[in-house]
């Protein structure tokens, strides 16, 4: 509290004035997002000024990457999944011109070893890539001295991947779920149960992990796969172990997966795993038949998307309204290009896309549970709030008072009552009317004391 007046015996009004904060900064939380609206993606790349062709690009590069090394350095398929991610989110808050594609991918690899107890030294990366792209003849140890600026470049990018991700180290792994929904449907090793596998790697090359639960993930590799082998999907479609009620996911979020998949398989076949094995016709045949499916059932493109929160009718939750304790559309849940004031390597002032609603000012924490974050919001902004005191003075209407008032009181002077101005005059009277009879009796008594 900051008192501006001492109140008088008029009144006294008490009201907030947010706008006016003293003190310290009282720092940013940043809540974790585990999913990202397709609208939100969207946004950001606009924000970032990237094309549709060079964001394509540059992502099936990023991906690749982290495939040829995690391949090389002999890597599980979870630490494949954690740093496409990682991957993907940094690259949805920093330009393009800020970073190296190579640099970003070997930094979320070297960062998703850490998170998933793979580890692996920054130097190892980058001697993986080396050797995977030179002959037998020319193969060098990582402990050669010209892998030691890029090591250095990937160590300070690890802090930004971390920052980008919110510090948020929970990661899902749909190859797990769909392993055990296979063997359920009784695929075969060699034929579906292969098709499915890559399927599910080729996903992490769209924005697909970014926005999916696990099991939307896997039952979409799963119907895609039996689809290309001109399987029956009467088991699959919300059927047996695959009934969406079941895993808490609907059609419109398994069509949306399965369509992004189309869509990379229909552009960039050829930069796929799986691609290569089919004909440009059997993957534009399998999308012609979703889409009659999608019409017919008037499922959007997208399940959740932004524009469609204020319109009516049941929408889809996207598999987030259990988490966090937030719908997916509200504030907390887009993904924003809002980072802290951090300087990337090789840069001599802060990005663009590192300057967000957040300011650059303030310590800036993150963390995981939403409601844990409104609630510590609403109890610091009770020591925000700065209170004023309001009261009425009354000032003669004299030609003094008149020439150092301001110029909105010379033009519009306050009007007093003149009833309660002579009530008060009258009242002075009298109180001067009896201490000059006091006086006169004081008087009076003293001239009675000296003739005695």
């Amino acid at each position: 509290m900051a008192p501006t007046a001492s109140p008088t015996n008029d009144s006294r009004d008490r009201t907030p004035a947010s706008s006016a904060r003293i003190g310290p900064h009282p720092s940013y939380i940043e809540v974790a997002k585990p999913y990202i609206l397709q609208s939100a993606i969207q946004r950001c790349l606009v924000d970032l000024a990237m094309s549709d062709a060079k964001e394509d690009a540059v992502r099936l590069q990023g991906v690749a990457y982290i495939d040829q090394v995690r391949r090389a350095l002999q890597l599980p398929v979870r630490t494949f999944n954690t740093a496409v991610i990682y991957y993907h989110k940094f690259r949805l808050l920093h330009a393009e011109n800020e970073y190296s594609w190579e640099g970003a991918a070997a930094a979320a690899l070297f960062t998703a070893c850490k998170i998933e107890d793979t580890l692996k030294k920054s130097r190892e990366v980058l001697a993986a890539y080396y050797n995977s792209k030179v002959g037998v003849g020319e193969q060098l140890s990582s402990d050669d001295p010209r892998f030691e600026n890029h090591s250095k470049l990937i160590l300070g990018l690890e802090r930004l991947m971390l920052e980008s991700a919110g510090f948020d180290f929970r990661n899902r792994y749909p190859q797990k779920v769909m392993v055990k929904l296979a063997r359920a449907l009784r695929f075969d090793p060699g034929r579906e149960a292969a098709t499915m596998w890559n399927v599910s790697l080729d996903m992490y090359r769209t924005f697909a992990p970014l926005k999916q639960t696990t099991p939307t993930m896997a039952i979409a590799c799963i119907e895609l796969a039996a689809r290309l082998h001109e399987m029956d999907t009467s088991e699959i479609v919300d059927a047996g172990v695959c009934r969406y009620s079941k895993w808490n996911t609907t059609r419109a979020e398994i069509m949306e997966t399965l369509l992004d998949l189309l869509d990379l398989y229909t552009h960039h076949r050829v930069n796929t795993a799986l691609g290569p094995y089919y004909s440009l016709e059997t993957f534009i045949n399998i999308r012609i038949t979703l889409n009659n499916e999608a019409s017919a059932a008037k499922i959007p493109r997208y399940a959740t998307y932004a524009s469609e929160a204020t319109s009516s009718g049941p929408k889809s939750t996207n598999g987030t309204k259990a988490r966090n304790g937030i719908d997916p559309t509200s504030p907390l849940a887009p993904l924003t290009p809002a980072t802290p004031g951090t300087i990337s390597p090789g840069t001599a002032q802060p990005p663009k896309s590192a300057i967000g609603n957040r300011g650059q000012s303030g310590t800036v924490r993150f963390m995981l549970d939403a409601k844990r974050a409104q609630e510590e919001k609403k109890a610091v902004d009770k020591y925000w709030v700065v209170e004023e005191e309001e009261y009425e003075v009354e000032v003669p209407n004299t030609p003094e008072v008149r020439d150092r008032a301001p110029d909105r009181d010379r033009e519009r002077p306050r009007e007093r009552p003149r009833e309660p101005l002579r009530d008060r005059e009258r009242e002075r009277e009298r109180e001067r009317d009896r201490e000059r009879e006091r006086d006169r009796e004081r008087d009076r008594d003293w001239d009675s004391r000296r003739v005695r």
